[in-house]
C-alpha cells in the first residue's frame, strides 16, 4: 500500500493482492493494536536492527519514523506512544491504519486488484514484461515492486511467492528462518510452568560462558518452553547459534547480596514452617515446586534448619534460572521472516534490483530484520517510499 501510494504520485499504478482484503497482516500487528514504528531517534534504529543495518541507512534516513507518523497523522489517524517508544493508533485499532491507507490509494486513483494471486512473471532480457495471476489476467507494465513479505504467518498470505518469483529471475534467495518467534526448551519441568508470567526479569543467551545477548522485560513461560517481548527478539541469535542456554535472573534489582538478606529476612518471618511454605513472598507460585526441586533441598526440610550453603544455593538458582534451548517454534509461528532476497543485489539508496532493470523491492522480502518495538513496520514503510519514489528515475 506505502508503495503504491509513493509510486502513484508519479505514474499509474495497479496494486495486486492475493488476498480478499488489504492489509490483512497489518491488522493482527500489535496485538491488532498495529505498533507502527517506534519514536526513538532515527539513528537508535540500528540498533535494533541485527539483520543488515548498513543496508537500510538510506531508507531509513529518507524516510524516517517522524516522516512515517506525520504520514499516517495526516491521513487523519492520531498516533500515541508507549513504553519502549512504542507507536500505536490512539483508537488501539490497526484498522484505523489500514483504512487511511485505502483511502489514500483511492484518492491516488491506484487500481486495486484484490483475490488476485500472481502465478508467473514473464522475462526477457532482464526485463519483465508482464504478470499473469491465477485469474489468468495479464498485466503489462513498466516497473514493478515485488513486496509479498515474507513466510511467517501464512493465513495472511506470505507463503514465499516472493522468493520464488526472485529466485527464478537469477536473485540469490538468503535461506528464510523465522525470527520474533517464542524458544522451544528441553527441561521436562517447562511444561510445569505453563502460563506463568514474568515482569521485570532479565533475560541472557549464552553459548558457553559468552552472553549473546541481553535484555530486560516480560516473558512468558509456555508448554513447549517461553515467549514474551525479550524472548521473541532473544530468537534471533537462537536462529544462529546452537548450543545455547537461556538464563533468566528473577530478581534482577537485588545483587546477590541483597537477595541473601532477602531470604534470611523471609526464612525468618517463617522460621517454624518447612522449606517449601517459606517461599511464597519471594516467587510466583509456580516457580517454587520447581526451584525447590533443583535446590535439591527437601520440602518438609524446617526453614531454621537450612544452612548457608543451601541458601547459597537458592540465590543461585534465582539469580540464574538456567534452562536449555530445544530450538526455536517453526517459521508459521514468527512474527517476521529472517533472509530472503541478497542485499547484496538491491541498490539499498533505489530498492532496484541489480538483476532485473525494471524491478523494486521492499518490505520483508529483502534479507533485513530487526527486533520487537515497530521496528520492522518502519523498515517495511520506509523501502516501500523509497522504492515507489525511485520507479523510473
Amino acid at each position: 500500500m506505502m508503495a503504491a501510494i509513493t509510486a502513484a504520485k508519479k505514474h499509474e499504478v495497479i496494486l495486486i493482492e492475493r488476498n480478499e482484503k488489504l492489509g490483512k497482516k497489518l491488522f493482527i500487528t500489535g496485538k491488532g493494536r498495529c505498533n507502527i514504528t517506534n519514536s526513538i531517534s532515527i539513528d537508535e534504529f540500528f540498533e535494533n536492527i541485527p539483520g543488515n543495518p548498513y543496508f537500510l541507512y538510506s531508507s531509513l534516513y529518507s524516510f524516517t519514523n517522524n516522516d512515517l507518523m506525520d504520514f499516517i497523522e495526516g491521513l487523519g489517524v492520531k498516533l500515541k506512544v508507549e513504553r519502549g517508544g512504542r507507536v500505536f493508533p490512539k483508537s488501539d485499532k490497526s484498522s484505523d491504519i489500514i483504512l487511511a491507507l485505502e483511502r489514500e490509494l483511492k484518492k491516488r486513483n491506484v487500481k486495486v486488484i484484490l483475490n488476485s494471486r500472481v502465478v508467473s512473471i514473464k522475462l526477457e532480457n532482464g526485463v519483465i514484461k508482464s504478470v499473469t495471476t491465477s485469474n489468468n489476467e495479464c498485466f503489462k507494465g513498466d516497473f514493478f515492486i515485488l513486496c509479498t513479505g515474507g513466510k511467517s504467518y501464512p493465513q495472511t498470505g506470505s507463503t514465499g511467492d516472493g522468493y520464488n518469483f526472485a529466485r527464478d529471475m537469477g536473485h540469490n534467495i538468503v535461506e528464510p528462518r523465522p525470527s520474533l518467534v517464542p524458544i522451544e526448551i528441553r527441561e521436562s519441568f517447562i511444561s510445569d510452568l505453563q502460563g506463568l508470567s514474568l515482569k521485570n526479569v532479565s533475560l541472557y543467551i549464552k553459548k558457553g560462558k559468552k552472553v549473546l545477548y541481553d535484555n530486560f522485560g516480560e516473558m512468558l513461560f509456555t508448554h513447549y518452553g517461553i515467549s514474551g517481548p525479550i524472548v521473541l527478539s532473544a530468537s534471533r541469535v537462537v536462529n544462529y547459534n546452537n548450543d545455547l542456554k537461556a538464563v533468566i535472573d528473577l530478581k534482577p534489582a537485588l545483587d546477590e547480596k541483597e537477595l541473601d538478606k532477602r531470604i534470611q529476612k523471609d526464612f525468618m518471618k517463617y522460621i517454624n514452617k518447612d522449606f517449601k511454605n517459606a517461599l511464597d513472598d519471594l516467587l510466583p507460585q509456580k516457580l517454587i515446586p520447581v526451584i525447590i526441586k533443583l535446590s535439591k533441598i527437601e520440602e518438609d526440610k524446617k526453614v531454621n534448619l537450612i544452612t548457608k550453603e543451601e541458601r547459597k544455593k537458592i540465590v543461585n538458582l534465582i539469580k540464574e534460572f538456567t534452562i536449555t534451548i530445544k530450538g526455536l517454534r517453526p517459521i508459521t509461528e514468527a512474527i517476521i521472516t529472517a533472509g530472503g532476497v541478497d542485499v547484496k543485489e538491491i541498490d539499498p539508496s533505489t530498492l532496484k534490483s541489480k538483476k532485473v532493470s525494471n524491478l523494486y523491492f521492499c518490505g520483508e522480502i529483502v534479507d533485513v530484520d530487526a527486533y520487537t518495538g515497530g521496528f520492522n513496520l518502519q523498515i517495511a514503510m520506509s523501502t516501500a517510499h523509497e522504492a515507489g519514489r525511485n520507479i523510473g528515475d
